[in-house]
């Protein structure tokens, strides 16, 4: 069980790490061509949630996120020995959760750096990847176990 909140601290140190480095040596709006027109970095101050929503909505996340992470810390207690790949979706995103959070209680903006310019996607940072690949873990999850269920069903 401690390994699962071990990578759940992993992703926030590497995730403010980042974020400061960013802070203390970018100003908003710069940006450095990592691979020109494919992927830069770029210092951008997110005031909302993914894809920009409900812009301006700090107590809302701070809320939401106190409860996301109480439900994750209760999920795993419960479910880390015997759903492996549900515990480590949910450390992902357990640490991604509380990166932001960090930055939403003490700035309220969340640094995003992240710049994905070959798919035009909003820039994001390592907590983001880190809820979108856990999100990811568990949709798999569901799928695989949708299997599972339908196998065993249809062998009644």
């Amino acid at each position: 069980m401690l390994l699962y909140y071990i990578v759940a601290a992993a992703i926030i140190l590497v995730d403010q790490v980042t974020k400061y480095l960013i802070k203390s040596n970018m100003e908003i709006g710069e940006t450095i061509p990592l691979i020109q027109d494919v992927f830069h970095l770029t210092s951008h101050r997110n005031l909302g949630a993914a894809f920009g929503m409900l812009q301006n909505q700090r107590l809302f996340f701070i809320v939401i996120t106190i409860a996301v992470v109480i439900g994750i810390i209760v999920a795993l207690t419960r479910m880390g020995r015997n759903q492996p790949r549900v515990a480590w979706a949910l450390s992902l995103v357990l640490g991604g959760a509380v990166g932001n959070f960090i930055d939403r209680a003490t700035t309220g903006q969340v640094v995003d750096f992240l710049d994905a310019r070959i798919i035009n996607f909003p820039i994001f940072n390592v907590a983001d990847m880190a809820i979108t690949f856990g999100v990811g873990l568990l949709l798999l999850d569901v799928f695989l176990d949708s299997k599972r269920t339908a196998k065993v069903d249809g062998e009644a």
